[in-house]
């Protein structure tokens, strides 16, 4: 699969973003984002051990990838198209607070706009669902905890799709 650019703009600091197709090759910077994310830490670190972002899992979903200077991954995030769900999404530690979280999210509802959802469901990382709400999120329940892997219950939101 090819990757091309689908969105650009710019962070707050004046750098240069894209937001392209992830492919294949992308994995293993997925893959470490998600285990080097200090949203992770402490008691949520279980959720994030061992996870893997693999080469399957990107050639079979809509995963793109927000990118800066040298295709240095910033962030990127996974769009399930049946149930309609953002499955992933993170946003590199030192990119936090330049806009690219809001990128990917108005990359995410284009993409699912273009595939005629009308909604799209995030479960969310308890310390996210601040974020979510900013950008047009609307809190629809709680998915209660499911131990070993998920110790604690977690917001579950809907992204409107006009």
């Amino acid at each position: 699969m090819t990757s091309s650019i689908t969105a650009a703009g710019s962070a707050e600091d004046g750098r240069s973003v894209r937001v392209r197709r992830a492919t294949a090759r992308d994995a293993k910077r997925l893959t470490r984002l998600v285990r080097t994310s200090r949203a992770y830490e402490a008691p949520y670190a279980s959720m994030v051990a061992g996870y893997r972002v693999g080469p399957d899992y990107i050639e079979a979903h809509r995963v793109f990838v927000a990118v800066g200077a040298d295709d240095l991954v910033l962030g990127f995030y996974a769009l399930t198209l049946v149930p309609p769900e953002l499955d992933l999404m993170f946003v590199a530690d030192t990119a936090q607070g330049l806009g690219i979280g809001r990128l990917l999210v108005a990359h995410m509802q284009d993409e699912a706009r273009a595939a005629g959802l009308t909604s799209v469901r995030v479960v969310s990382h308890p310390p996210a669902e601040g974020f979510y709400r900013s950008v047009g999120a609307v809190a629809t329940g709680t998915v209660a905890a499911n131990p070993p892997a998920v110790m604690w219950d977690r917001p579950e939101l809907e992204f409107p799709i006009g």
